[in-house]
This record gives structure tokens, sequence and C-alpha cells, in this order.
């Protein structure tokens, strides 16, 4: 084999006929021809020509498969960038207020829970048997505790102590049908346990909740569950802390010794004024009739107030109702959170198609019970059969129609 002096009997890099070997001379790049597989001596020894550098980008695929462009796979492209965490911080700070808020919201009625006064309201004796459906007796008491001087005169009901009487007594049944409230007039006579036969609001004066919840138990059959007592001033606050109600009055009212001067017609009214508008009975056509009604009308509005979203939107409101209805409303023992928050959204139910509102059957001005018409609706309530209630049962002044 002839050599060319730089090596014996050994293949040269450059020669021609190992060019299938080394690859083509760099002078030769440029008019180097590329055979086809079948024209090189043996195409499983073609090894191929490696261009001069560094790989300007990633590994190509199998023969034949498109170049890899940016962000294709996960061998080359750039990474898109990881979110800012400026970007996260306000939605961070979102979620936080959100749970502070929910604490909120159940911390405040749960703190005013614990400032709620419980009122023994259980007679001692028989009572009527457990019936279906729950049953609230619902008392407005007149009591001035609490009141100054000043504040009786502003809300002209007078200051000190006058004794322990009642002006509202309601009942408030739910169960399965709708919600039922039954006024009750103050002066209606029945017969009071160990009193004889008297005005159903002295057996309040003359034993507090339990002989007013045994003497109205002895009247009606109807078993009470839970007890609700509400005063003066807490009333004024209460409607107050809701921004104030509606209330219609069908005729105009001036009533001095209620402190209120009322044009005919729906009206705005603050706490004053609702609390004079649910007492006045002295410039009223029917007297204590139209007063019951009014105290529906009133209970009623306060209660769509508490639940209407504003209420739970505004924190100022929130914290203001819960106090409010913590100083103002007692409730019987044994009576729980839970309990008390059926019966405030009950109480929301009582108008309209969701639920009935009535004075008990009377058959005079005298508010005299009326003997048929007022068993027959008590009858209904012990049942829990609110829903065929007739109409001439339930009416809003008692009378029939």
């Amino acid at each position: 084999m002839a050599s060319d002096g730089r090596g014996k009997g050994t293949p040269q890099e450059g020669s021609p006929e190992y060019e299938w070997l080394y690859g083509a001379s760099p002078a030769d790049d440029a008019t180097q021809v590329i055979r086809p597989y079948g024209d090189q001596p043996d195409a499983t020894r073609v090894m191929p020509v490696q261009p001069a550098g560094p790989p300007s980008g990633p590994p190509s695929g199998p023969p034949g498969a498109p170049p890899r462009g940016p962000g294709r796979g996960t061998g080359g492209g750039a990474v898109p960038p990881a979110p800012s965490k400026r970007r996260r911080r306000p939605l961070r700070w979102v979620k936080y207020l959100l749970v502070l808020w929910m604490v909120f919201l159940i911390a405040v009625p749960f703190w005013a829970w614990t400032k709620v006064d419980k009122v023994a309201f259980a007679p001692e004796g028989d009572r009527p048997a457990e019936q279906d459906g729950t049953t609230y007796l619902i008392v407005g008491s007149d009591s001035r505790e609490g009141l100054t001087e000043e504040e009786g005169e502003d809300l002209s009901t007078g200051a000190g102590d006058v004794g322990q009487r009642t002006d509202t007594i309601m009942l408030l049944h739910t169960g399965s049908g709708p919600n039922l409230l039954m006024s009750i007039p103050r002066d209606s006579i029945v017969e009071v346990p160990g009193h004889g036969t008297t005005k159903i609001n002295a057996s309040y004066a003359y034993g507090g909740a339990p002989l007013l919840v045994e003497t109205v138990e002895l009247n009606t059959g109807i078993r009470i569950d839970d007890y609700v007592e509400i005063g003066f001033a807490g009333f004024v606050d209460m409607v107050d802390a809701v921004g104030g109600i509606e209330i219609c009055p069908t005729e105009a009212m001036k009533d001095p010794l209620a402190g209120i001067d009322l044009a005919k017609g729906c009206q705005e009214a603050d706490g004053k004024t609702a609390l004079g508008y649910a007492r006045s009975r002295k410039t009223q056509e029917l007297g204590d009739i139209d007063r019951a009604r009014h105290q529906r009308e009133v209970v009623s509005a306060v209660g769509s107030k508490v639940v209407s979203p504003w209420t739970v939107v505004n924190p100022l409101r929130w914290y203001g109702v819960n106090m409010a209805a913590a100083e103002s409303v007692s409730v019987g023992e044994g009576t729980g959170p839970i309990s008390a928050a059926r019966f405030a959204w009950a109480m929301t139910r009582v108008d309209g198609d969701a639920g009935l509102t009535c004075g008990v059957p009377i058959s005079d001005l005298a508010v005299t019970w009326d003997a048929e018409r007022a068993p027959e609706l008590f009858q209904h309530i012990i049942d829990d059969d609110t829903s065929n209630v007739p109409d001439q049962l339930c009416t809003p002044s008692g009378l029939p129609q």
C-alpha cells in the first residue's frame, strides 16, 4: 500500500478514498457531494458530519420529524413565568377578609346571647299535654325598669316603679302549616287561677310569667313551649337599630298619652314613634282591638327588617340589632340560641301568604271571647292544623266578618 510519508499503511485523514470515514476536508466543504446510501461502500459505517461549535438548539427528533420549536415538549423553549406574588396577594387578603367576616357574623349573636335575661315561665301543676308544632307566648311588658325620668318623659311612658303589667299578649304558632300570630286583648275577662275571674293581664301582675302562662293554657287548652318578653326601652332601641320601620295608620292618630301625632297612610317611623303607635288606643275606633292589630304590624315589620340583606352586610347594623335584641328581650329558661333564631325567623313570616294574623275570636267590643269560634280556632292550633283555619275564624279584629 502506497504511503505519503504521514504514516505507514494507515488511512490518512483527507485522502479521497477515506472520505466515507473522516468526511470531507474543510477546503472541500463547499463542494462536498452527499452520496446516497446506495453509493457508499458500506452504509452502516457512514458517520455524520458534525458542525463546528456548540449545538445551537435542542436535539433533533427521529429522522423526518420536524424540528422542535420553542415551548414544544420538555426539552426546549421558554418556561412560562410563575404567577407573580403581587397578583396572588390581593386574593389572599380577600380570603382572609371573608373568613373574618364569617367569624364576626357568628360571634356577635353568640356574644349577644350571653347578655339575654332568662325568665322562669313554666307553671307548676297540671298542664296540657305535648302538642305538635311550637307555640310561643309573646309578652310586651310595660315595666319602666331601667328608664330615667327624662327617658320616661320623652317616650310618654313615665318612669319609676308602676308595677308589673303587660300591654301586649300574643301567641305565635309554628308547625306544619302557615305561621299563625294571634293577639289576646289585655282586657279579656278570663279565669285566673287563684284569683277568680278578671282581666287576663292581671295574671301577670299577680304572678309574673308563670301565672300568665298558666292562665293562657287554662283558658285556651294550648300548651306554651317558649316564652319571649319585650320591654319598652329595648323595643325602641330595636326599631332604631334596624333603621326604623314602615307603619300604615288607617286614620290620623293624635294621642298625647302615647306621644304621637300621625297622619293617615304609610310612613317611616323611628323607635319612639313606633312605640307610641303600638301603645295608643284612646284615639282608635276599636280601642284595644286596634292596638293589638298595630302591635302585630310593628312586630312583623321589625322582624322583616332584621332579616333583610342590609342587616347582614352592614357591620354596624348587625352589631346594633343583636345588642339591642339582647338588651330588650328576655326568654324563657331552657330556650337556646337556635330556638331563639327560629322564633326570630318565624316572626318574619306572619303576613301575606307566609302566615296568618288574627285576633282572638270575640263577639263584641267588650272583647268577650266568642263561645263557638274561639274554641274552634284554639283547636286548630292544638292540632297543628293552621292550613285549614277558615277565614271567619282568623280576622284582624277578632270580630266575625
